[in-house]
């Protein structure tokens, strides 16, 4: 029997220790008992020592590890704790994989060229965005709510005073999970300035001031996300137009403000500012979500008019002026002036100025950067992750392909499943996906049977007054295996991670409708749309099981 130890490098918890533990445990004739407070592992074997074969499961399990100089003639053998990594951006992708890779031995170096470290989430996007939405939700309530019995009025809006809360919250959250986060790993280091490929392996980072510097690196990481994508509209570039950054950090509601665009962040700026005041136009290319369910995009082009926008589906101007004073565009209905004009026509990936060539990374058409389910890249020390690749353009899909993608360059194997990705607009109501489509399944040769229930037979939805929307369940014709979901109502966000489970878990339209769901919740209108496969719900009771 030999028995020797090692140094675990990169365990964060016990439940580290136990994978260590379980891997090591894996091979013929070894048993193992690994401390995450000690750092240790200390392994038996009861056949011949093979040091290499140890060091091999453990480095496959995401870890590092270290053996110790010992009597048996054991030497030094550390695997990962040497390993450079540079991560060029700081957003949730960036920050993810640099903790990971951080806290498995690694030596990680953050790019960031501007101002602020943090990203479109925290600084400009998901997080000013809920904030400005939520407050103009509570506005609409004051004088649109349901109940005859509570008076209603016309709230009045501070908006100098929302847009100071609105950034102290996102300064408080940039501090508490982005800079405090670096100043806790005294392992990461932070490099202001732009950064470009010399080589594979070789980044030049120019400084705010034009110096340039060297930094080479084991393995490179690309997380640089994306930015509005501005429509080519004859006359628009010299126009002072907004993106969501401007429109999120506009002071003044505005008088009439024209929306281009009819995805998220279009449609969800957009009823923001009408409900706090605006009158809007949306005008859409095709539209509304035109790449889900028509029936999303149409509930809420109905709820945008019934809310007092002006909607212009198939239009987009055919040239824009500004006169001084307001925006002037042309469009197939005649002039449209507004006083500010808000372009959300999609976003394009942070890349063209990395110089992928000398790396030898390539990009789709649109300069997306390819990536494989374990983010590695054409190039095999270059990796990428969140919206500068061609991944879905969410900031939990970048933080977890961050994660797994430090755990691969470290040695690991993990990849990401983005089979089941839920996905919220959070409009009012909201409309959440996940899943297939009728459209996407025949594409796929899928045969399918469907249900949509209508939220007047939800009784969390009667209760609310408020029966706008619907659930829509696409199951496999044969099996009855639920394949997707499409939702439009007042909580679809919170009712549609219900259905990823559902998926996930393989389960049947019969399952999903056998299963428990409190009462009233809006989330029991997955099991009422799901016993419509087999059932009238109105001729059941209120919780029929």
């Amino acid at each position: 029997m030999a028995v020797l130890e090692f140094q675990i490098t990169g365990m964060s918890c016990d439940h580290c220790a136990k994978r260590v533990e379980e891997a090591l445990a894996a091979l013929e004739g070894v048993s193992a008992r690994v401390s995450y407070a000690q750092g240790v592992a200390r392994v038996e074997t009861s056949g011949p020592l093979d040091r290499g074969r140890l060091l091999r499961a453990i480095e496959q399990a995401g870890y590092g590890a270290r053996e110790p100089v010992g009597d048996d003639g054991g030497r030094l053998a550390d695997h990962r704790e040497e390993l450079s990594l540079a991560v060029v951006g700081s957003g949730s992708g960036a920050f993810a994989a640099a903790i990971e890779a951080a806290s498995r031995g690694a030596r990680v170096t953050l790019i960031e060229g501007a101002e602020v470290i943090g990203g479109t989430c925290v600084n400009i996007g998901c997080v000013p965005s809920k904030i400005l939405i939520r407050a103009a939700h509570l506005a609409h309530l004051q004088a649109h709510h349901p109940f005859t019995g509570l008076s209603r009025r016309t709230p009045g809006i501070d908006r100098a005073a929302l847009l100071r809360q609105q950034q102290a919250r996102v300064e408080e959250l940039r501090h508490a999970k982005y800079e405090s986060v670096l100043a806790s790993h005294p392992n990461i280091r932070l490099v202001r300035g732009w950064a470009r490929f010399a080589a594979e392996r070789t980044l030049v980072v120019r400084d705010r001031q034009g110096a340039e510097s060297e930094i080479e690196a084991d393995r490179i990481l690309l997380a640089t996300g994306a930015r509005p994508r501005i429509p080519d509209i004859p006359g628009l570039a010299q126009t002072p137009y907004w993106t969501s950054s401007e429109a999120l950090q506009a002071e003044k509601v505005p008088e009439h403000l024209v929306v281009l665009g009819g995805s998220v962040v279009a449609l969800e700026l957009a009823q923001a500012w009408l409900r706090l005041g605006a009158r809007v136009t949306v005008m859409a290319r095709s539209r509304f979500l035109s790449r889900e369910d028509p029936a999303l995009g149409e509930g809420l082009a109905a709820v945008f008019e019934e809310e007092g926008a002006r909607v212009m589906l198939d239009t987009l101007p055919s040239g824009i002026r500004h006169d001084g004073d307001r925006f002037v565009l042309a469009t197939p209905a005649g002039e449209l002036r507004c006083d500010h004009l808000l372009v959300a026509t999609g976003r394009r990936p942070n890349t063209d100025g990395l110089a992928l060539e000398k790396a030898g990374v390539e990009t789709d058409l649109n300069g997306a950067i390819r990536v494989d389910d374990h983010m590695r890249t054409s190039a095999e020390s270059v990796y990428a992750v969140g919206d500068c690749t061609d991944q879905p353009k969410y900031v939990y899909v970048a933080a977890a392909a961050g994660t797994r993608a430090a755990i691969n360059l470290t040695g690991g194997d993990a990849a990401l499943d983005l089979s089941v990705m839920p996905a919220v607009v959070f409009t009012d109501p909201a409309a959440a996906t996940v899943g297939l489509d009728e459209a996407e399944a025949a594409r796929r040769g899928i045969e399918t049977d469907t249900r949509t229930l209508g939220l007047e037979n939800v009784p969390r939805a009667l209760a609310n007054f408020d029966t706008r929307g619907f659930i829509k369940l696409v199951a496999e014709a044969d099996s009855g295996r639920l394949l997707g979901a499409q939702v439009l109502a007042a909580e679809a966000g919170e009712i549609i991670q219900s259905a990823a489970l559902a998926i996930r878990n393989r389960m049947t339209v019969d399952e999903l409708a056998g299963q428990l769901f409190p009462y009233l919740t809006w989330v029991e209108g997955l099991k009422l749309c799901a016993q419509t496969f087999r059932k009238d719900v109105k001729q059941l009771s209120c919780c029929a099981g």
